[in-house]
């Protein structure tokens, strides 16, 4: 298990702690993040939850412009979370070395530069265009993310990305605008407990993790813990780090 701490380069994250405005907070946070126990770090500058504003392209860049060449001197696995591939290639351009493609690589261009670059690429499932108007399927969330993973990763290879370099997402963090808590616990819950079947593509899996552990929360933590995956994008690495110790203690893992 591989984590990447997050910083949140927008300041409308619902997270607030993880929040860096300046190039100085920035890297004061991924050393906080590798000291917790990170070997990489996740950083956006565009929020992608139904609370947050929608940026043009400038200021997106200009919220991550300084930080990501500042992060890169850290000698790290850096990825950039981005909706937009000209964000994108100017991150790869200014030293980061992974692409968390918020799109789900549907974007022809962001197609394009993940096979230019050949680096690797976090892949999430969409169940639409825009985040903030998914519309997830009732029942087994696997009999529709599944098959979306199969075309999407078919298209891509054949568009010359290369199979080795891309990573699996179930797409866990994202969620319509609409749902309650509970709808989401009980989707996340049935993800969680059939992950093993998106080990199908022979690719590594890589999940965001929670942030607050209440309302059933940490139970869902632990059943991921249990399942198993290879990358977690982390805003709190020393309570997950601390909750997989204790758990291997008491022999659940």
């Amino acid at each position: 298990m591989k984590l990447h701490g997050v910083i949140n380069a927008s300041p409308d994250s619902l997270a607030d702690f993880s929040i860096a405005l300046s190039v100085e907070a920035a890297v004061a946070r991924a050393t906080l993040l590798i000291e917790q126990g990170c070997v990489g770090i996740d950083i956006g500058g565009a929020g992608s939850t139904q609370f947050a504003e929608r940026v043009e392209l400038e200021e997106e860049w200009e919220r991550l412009d300084g930080k990501i060449q500042a992060l890169a001197a850290l000698d790290i696995e850096l990825s950039v979370d981005t909706w937009q591939p000209e964000i994108m290639r100017r991150a790869l351009d200014a030293g980061a070395n992974f692409m968390n493609a918020a799109d789900g690589l549907q974007n022809p261009d962001m197609v394009a530069l993940a096979a230019e670059r050949a680096v690797p690429v976090v892949v999430p499932f969409l169940s639409g265009v825009d985040p903030k108007a998914l519309e997830f399927v009732d029942g087994d969330p696997l009999t529709t993310i599944l098959p979306w993973f199969e075309r999407t990763l078919e298209r891509v290879i054949a568009a010359g990305v290369r199979e080795e370099h891309l990573i699996v997402d179930p797409g866990t963090g994202f969620g319509p605008a609409d749902w309650g808590w509970e709808d989401r616990r009980h989707y996340q819950e049935s993800v969680y407990a059939n992950l093993d079947r998106l080990r199908v593509f022979g690719l590594p899996i890589y999940m965001a993790l929670p942030w607050k552990f209440d309302g059933g929360r940490l139970e869902l933590l632990d059943l991921l813990l249990r399942v198993g995956f290879d990358y977690g994008r982390a805003h709190r690495p020393d309570f997950i780090l601390a909750r997989r110790a204790e758990l291997e203690a008491r022999g659940v893992l």
